[in-house]
C-alpha cells in the first residue's frame, strides 16, 4: 500500500496523506513568519490555520481560526449536536465524523428489580437499548442522514474507540467531550468542546480557538515498582491546580518519553482536563508506532515516519512554564477527596486520611473508564488480582470493571483476565462509562452518608459518580485501586504493608506487571459499528422526533440581541465555591433529557451553593419575595419579561464539556454570567449560546454584589474586543455602586451574540449564501 492510499481510518476513504501534505505546506509558511524552533503543540495547531499566511500568532493572545480533521461525539452531548446541525439546513457534514454511544447506559453491582434480579454488563447494556431506543434511533438515523459513523451502545467508551481507529499523530480533533484530549497518547491534538463548535466544523466553517500558551512537562527516567502513567498527571495535576493550565496545551518531552506505552501516554493526556487544560499532547515516536501497528493501522505508521520531523518539538522550542518529572523517583499518587488535584504520594496516603478524618473504611473499588481501561491496565490490575487468589483472598467491597471497548473486553476474556477478576470478587460493567460520569445505580450506601471509594476514573467531584454527596472519591491508577480493593482499608500501602491471609499468615503483595500490547494480537469482538449509507441513499432516511417526546425535542432559535445595553437585571444565584459542570447542569439520572432542552433546564444549577444561604437550589425570588428552587424562580423571572445574571468564584464551569451548562441559562432567560474566573470550555460555550461570560476586573468585586441586587451592563452599544463592560448595581436601600467587567469576546463572538447564538450566525450566513 503507497502512502497516497492509506484512508484516515478503516471506516472511512478520505485520504490521509492529503491531511499530512496540507499541514506541511502550512508549516512552511509559518516557519518563515515566526522564524524561530516551534514547540509541537505549535506545529500541529499552526499546522491547521485557515489561512496561515495573515492569520495572527500569538501564543495567549491571537484568535485562530483551524481546520480539524475530524469531529468525535459522545451519545448524550451528539443529541444536542445533531439537533443544532439539523437547524443549520446542511445536508451533509464536511469532515469525517462520528457518534458514540457510551454515556445512556447504568452500570450495577447488585441485583435489580428492573433487570429481572440481575445485574452487570448484559443486564444493563439490555435495559439501555430498551430505555434508551428513542434516543439511539433518533442518533442512529441521524448519523445514516447526515453522513456521520454510528457506534452502537456496547461498542465502548468514546475516546477508546478514538484510540484504536481514529487518531493518528499530527491530527487534530475536536470532541464534544472534555476528555477527547486521550488522543494525544497518539500524538493528535484533540480538544474537548461544546456540541456549538462541533456544528461549525461539521459545517465546514473554520474553528475558533485562542492561540494556546504550552506548557512543557520534561520526563526523564523510568517507571518502576507500582508507580504507573497514571502517577504522572496525578503528579501534574497536584503541580498545577485545576485551573493551572487554563489556555494552554501541556507538552511532554524529554527522554522518560519513550519509556512510556502509548495508551500510557493516552492515559496522562485524558486526564489533562482536570487541570482545565486545552490538550496534552506527546510527540511522535516508537511506542506510539507499535501501538498503529497492532491496531491494523500500518499505513497510518508509515505515514507518520514519513512526516515525523514535524510531529516532534523542534530543538530549542521554548515554553510557557515548565515542569520537571523524573520518573524514576515518581511514587504511586492517590489524589482527593472532592477534587482532582489534592494529590497525596502513596506513602503518605494513609496518615493524611486519617489526619482529615476520612472515611477509612473502604465501600467500592473501581478501574477501568477512558483513562485507564487499556490492556496494559488490565493486565497489571489482574497480577495483583492473581497474587490474592492465589494467597486465598479476595475483594473486601464491591470491586467493578469497566473495560473501555469491545475490543479490549473480547481480548481480556480472551487472555483470561476477565476470569481473573471474577474470580477475586470483581463485577463486570458494560463497555460504557458507567459510575465515572454517574452513571451508576448504587444501592450499597444510603445518599448522604458518608464513605469512600477509589476509582481509576479521572474525575471525583461531589456526587459525580454516585450522587451522594457524602462519598469520598479517592483517584489512583487501576493497579493501586486493585490492591485497596483487597485490603478494603484506605490506610494501607501495598507498597510496604502486608495483608493477612485465610491461613493466619503475612502476604505481601509484589508490584504489578503488565505487558503493553496482546502477545496474540487484539480481538475486535463483536461489530459494533453502523456505516452511514452512500450519499444517494441518505435523502430517504427519515428523522423521527416525535412532538409530545420527552427525551428529544427540536430546537427553537434563540432571540437576537435588542442591541441595548443590559438594565436592572435581577441576580439568580450568587454562586460561592466550587461551581463545576456537573454543579450547573449534572448528569447521572438527567442524562436521559440531553436531547429535550426544556426537560433538561430543570436541574440548571441546583447543585451550586447559594452564598447568601449557604443552600443548593434555594434562592428569593426577586419578584414575590418567596423562596424557591433556582430553575423554577428563572422561569418565573423569564415569563415576566425580567432579565437575569449569575455570579459566581473561580474557575467556573470546570469540569464537562457539557454546553447543556450554557444552553439551559439561555434558555431559561439569562443574559450574563459574571465570576472571577472561567474554564476555557464553559466560556467558549457561553458565547455561542448568546451569553455574556463576563470576569471581575478585580476579584474582590465579587464580595460587593448581594443577591437581592439589581445590575445593569453597560457598554454594550459601544462595544469593542479588549474594552471592559460597566457594571452598576443597585442595593435595595437605594445606594449603588459600580466597577468594571472584563471579557474575551472577539469581533466574530460578538456576531453570536448580536445575532443570539452562533448557530443563529450560521444559518443567516448559509441563507445569504444560497440566495446568491
Amino acid at each position: 500500500m503507497g502512502g497516497a492510499s492509506v484512508p484516515m481510518s478503516r471506516f472511512e476513504e478520505d485520504p490521509l496523506e492529503a491531511c499530512y501534505e496540507a499541514m506541511a505546506k502550512r508549516l512552511e509558511v509559518v516557519r518563515k513568519r515566526l522564524s524561530r524552533p516551534l514547540t509541537l503543540a505549535e506545529k500541529v495547531v499552526y499546522g491547521h490555520l485557515d489561512d496561515p499566511e495573515t492569520a495572527e500568532i500569538e501564543r495567549g493572545v491571537s484568535y485562530l481560526k483551524l481546520r480539524p480533521d475530524r469531529v468525535a461525539m459522545q451519545d448524550a452531548t451528539a443529541q444536542m449536536a445533531m439537533l443544532q446541525f439539523i437547524s443549520s439546513g446542511l445536508p451533509t457534514t464536511m469532515v469525517p465524523s462520528t457518534i458514540h454511544c457510551d454515556h445512556l447506559i447504568e452500570g450495577t453491582t447488585s441485583p435489580q428489580p428492573d433487570r429481572d434480579g440481575s445485574f452487570g454488563a448484559a443486564a444493563d447494556l439490555a435495559l439501555a437499548k430498551t430505555a434508551n431506543a428513542e434516543v439511539y434511533g433518533f442518533l442512529s438515523s441521524a448519523g445514516a442522514k447526515y453522513g456521520v459513523g454510528f457506534w452502537k451502545p456496547g461498542s465502548g467508551i468514546i475516546h477508546q474507540i478514538v484510540l484504536e481507529n481514529y487518531a493518528f499523530p499530527g491530527g487534530m480533533m475536536i470532541g464534544t467531550d472534555s476528555h477527547t484530549p486521550n488522543a494525544g497518547g497518539l500524538g493528535m491534538c484533540a480538544v474537548g468542546v461544546g456540541g456549538a463548535d462541533a456544528v461549525d466544523v461539521m459545517a465546514g466553517l473554520p474553528w475558533e480557538l485562542k492561540a494556546p500558551k504550552v506548557i512543557g512537562v520534561k520526563l526523564t527516567g523510568k517507571l518502576s515498582g507500582w508507580a504507573s502513567p497514571k502517577d504522572v498527571i496525578l503528579k501534574v495535576a497536584g503541580i498545577l491546580t485545576v485551573k493551572g493550565g487554563t489556555g494552554a496545551i501541556v507538552e511532554y518531552y524529554g527522554p522518560g518519553v519513550d519509556a512510556l506505552s502509548c495508551t500510557g501516554m493516552a492515559t496522562i493526556c485524558n486526564m489533562g482536563a482536570e487541570i482545565g487544560a486545552t490538550t496534552s499532547m506527546f510527540p511522535y515516536n516508537g511506542r506510539m508506532r507499535d501501538y498503529l501497528v497492532a491496531t491494523g493501522r500500518e499505513g497510518v505508521a508509515r505515514l507518520a515516519d514519513k512526516y515525523a520531523a514535524d510531529l516532534t518539538a523542534d530543538e530549542g522550542a521554548t515554553y510557557d512554564e515548565l515542569v520537571e518529572i523524573d520518573l524514576s523517583s515518581l511514587e504511586p499518587h492517590v489524589n482527593g477527596p472532592f477534587t482532582p488535584d489534592l494529590a497525596h504520594p502513596l506513602s503518605k496516603f494513609g496518615e493524611a486520611v486519617k489526619k482529615n478524618g476520612w472515611p477509612a473504611e473502604l465501600k467500592a473499588s473501581l478501574i477501568g473508564s477512558c483513562t485507564n481501561s487499556s490492556y496494559e491496565d488490565m493486565q497489571r490490575a489482574a497480577s495483583v488480582a492473581r497474587q490474592a487468589l492465589e494467597a486465598g483472598l479476595k475483594s473486601k467491597v464491591p470491586f467493578c470493571i469497566t473495560p473501555g471497548s469491545e475490543q479490549i473486553r473480547a481480548t481480556i476474556e480472551r487472555d483470561g483476565l476477565l476470569e481473573v477478576f471474577e474470580a477475586v470478587g470483581g463485577t463486570v460493567l458494560a463497555n460504557a462509562c458507567g459510575p465515572c460520569i454517574g452513571q451508576w445505580k448504587r444501592t450499597d450506601v444510603p445518599k448522604g452518608t458518608p464513605n469512600s471509594i477509589i476509582t481509576s476514573f479521572n474525575r471525583n467531584f461531589a456526587a459525580r459518580n454516585d450522587s451522594n454527596p457524602a462519598t469520598h472519591a479517592f483517584v489512583a491508577s487501576p493497579e493501586i485501586v486493585t490492591a485497596f480493593a483487597i485490603a478494603g482499608d484506605l490506610t494501607f500501602n501495598p507498597a510496604t504493608d502486608a495483608l493477612t491471609g485465610p491461613d493466619g499468615k503475612k502476604v505481601k503483595l509484589h508490584s504489578p506487571h503488565g505487558d503493553e500490547l496482546p502477545a496474540k494480537g487484539f480481538d475486535p469482538g463483536a461489530d459494533t459499528y453502523q456505516a452511514p449509507p452512500p450519499q444517494a441513499a441518505r435523502g430517504k432516511v427519515k428523522l423521527d422526533v416525535d412532538p409530545a417526546s420527552t427525551r428529544l425535542q427540536l430546537l427553537e432559535p434563540f432571540q437576537p440581541w435588542d442591541g441595548k445595553d443590559i438594565a436592572d437585571a435581577a441576580i439568580l444565584i450568587k454562586a460561592k465555591g466550587k461551581c463545576t459542570t456537573d454543579h450547573i447542569s449534572m448528569a447521572g439520572p438527567w442524562l436521559k433529557y440531553r436531547g429535550h432542552l426544556d426537560n433538561i433546564s430543570n436541574n440548571m444549577l441546583i447543585g451550586a451553593v447559594n452564598a447568601a444561604n449557604g443552600r443548593v437550589n434555594a434562592v428569593v425570588n426577586a419578584l414575590t419575595g418567596e423562596e424557591g428552587a433556582v430553575p423554577a424562580t428563572a422561569r418565573a423571572y423569564k415569563a415576566a419579561g425580567l432579565k437575569w445574571v449569575v455570579v459566581g468564584d473561580e474557575n467556573y464551569g470546570e469540569g464537562s464539556s457539557r454546553e447543556h451548562a450554557a444552553l439551559e441559562p439561555r434558555h431559561l432567560g439569562g443574559v450574563a454570567v459574571i465570576v472571577k474566573s472561567f474554564a476555557r470550555i464553559h466560556e467558549t460555550n457561553l458565547k455561542k449560546q448568546g451569553m455574556l461570560p463576563l470576569t471581575f476586573a478585580d476579584p474582590a468585586d465579587y464580595d460587593k454584589i448581594d443577591p437581592t441586587d439589581r445590575v445593569t451592563i453597560e457598554g454594550l452599544e459601544h462595544f469593542k474586543p479588549g474594552k471592559p463592560f460597566t457594571l452598576i448595581g443597585k442595593r435595595a436601600d437605594g445606594s449603588s455602586y459600580s466597577f468594571p467587567l472584563k471579557h474575551t469576546i472577539s469581533e466574530g463572538q460578538w456576531t453570536w451574540f448580536r445575532e443570539g447564538s452562533a448557530l443563529n450566525a450560521m444559518a443567516k450566513e448559509f441563507a445569504k449564501a444560497k440566495a446568491s
